[in-house]
Order: C-alpha cells, then sequence, then structure tokens
C-alpha cells in the first residue's frame, strides 16, 4: 500500500467509527420495539388578544411509554375548533420527555381570529354548551434520524370552564 491509500484507510476507519458511536444513541429507534407516545391538547392560554391577531400558548402533554428517553425536535399541527380552523403551524422546539414518564411541549401561536369573529362569538353566546374541537399533526421524535408520530385527537371543551367567576 502507498503512503496515501493507508492514510485514506485510517481516515476511513475512524470515521466509520465515528459514526456508529454517534448513532449508537439512536439505535433503539431502529430496532427493539418503539412504542407511540400519546400527545394530547391539555391547555390554551391566552397571551395577547388583539383587534386583528391574537396570541395563544398550546400546552401539549406527551406521555412516554418507552424505555428510553425520547427526544422530541418539532411539531406540525392544526387546531380545529368545530368547522373553524383555530391555527396552523409548526414548533422547532425541543424537548426531552424522560423514559416512562411525561412532559409538557409548549407551542406558541398567533393567529387572526377577526374573519372568523361572529361564528366565535356565536360559539360563546352559551357557555355552558361544548365545543367541539380537533387537532390534528405530527411530532418528529429521534435526534438524527427518529420517528414522525402522526397525531389526531377530537374532543371536546366548554368555554364556561375557561373564564373565571
Amino acid at each position: 500500500m502507498t503512503a496515501l491509500s493507508q492514510k485514506q484507510l485510517y481516515l476511513r476507519t475512524w470515521l466509520l467509527l465515528g459514526l456508529m458511536l454517534g448513532l449508537s444513541g439512536c439505535s433503539t429507534w431502529f430496532g427493539g420495539r418503539f412504542e407511540q407516545p400519546d400527545v394530547e391538547l391539555v391547555k390554551v392560554d391566552i397571551v395577547k388578544a388583539r383587534m386583528l391577531e391574537q396570541e395563544f400558548l398550546l400546552r401539549f402533554r406527551i406521555d412516554n411509554p418507552n424505555d428510553k428517553s425520547l427526544p422530541v425536535r418539532g411539531l406540525v399541527y392544526k387546531v380545529w375548533l368545530n368547522d373553524l380552523e383555530l391555527a396552523e403551524g409548526e414548533s422547532s422546539a425541543w424537548a426531552n420527555i424522560p423514559a416512562n414518564s411525561r412532559g409538557i411541549y409548549e407551542v406558541p401561536v398567533r393567529t387572526n381570529l377577526w374573519r372568523h369573529m361572529r361564528y366565535v362569538v356565536r360559539l360563546l353566546e352559551r357557555p355552558s354548551q361544548p365545543i367541539r374541537y380537533r387537532l390534528d399533526g405530527e411530532l418528529k421524535t429521534g435526534m438524527m434520524f427518529g420517528q414522525r408520530v402522526q397525531i389526531s385527537r377530537d374532543g371536546e371543551i366548554i368555554p364556561a370552564d375557561f373564564v373565571p367567576e
């Protein structure tokens, strides 16, 4: 072997070893048993409510049923109230959910409900009547090569539960 090819072989060996060591933390997501986490919208906080723009903080609870911690690296989402799309977007915030545990993932949202104001007011006229909600999205997990967990959840909220007395 020439000196140049021996250096190339040496460099390739170290690169391969480095790559294998670097990806060893992701090995549980490639093999083994991966149970999808449960994601639920648990709270919506109003940050600012102006005429043409409203800011909310969506809080999602993520339950990790796996024996390894779950790195979360983003969320693509759509939130609907009845047939009205309340918010749509993508968060690139990172979080780490411990093994066999749960954590909160917060997503700031900006929207403009002005063009839907009549509809929203009609929904809130009877605060004890439930309003349907739906959450559709995709949770991005893992470090480099992770899982994409599809989220689809629906339920009802009662506006009177969120209005202080």
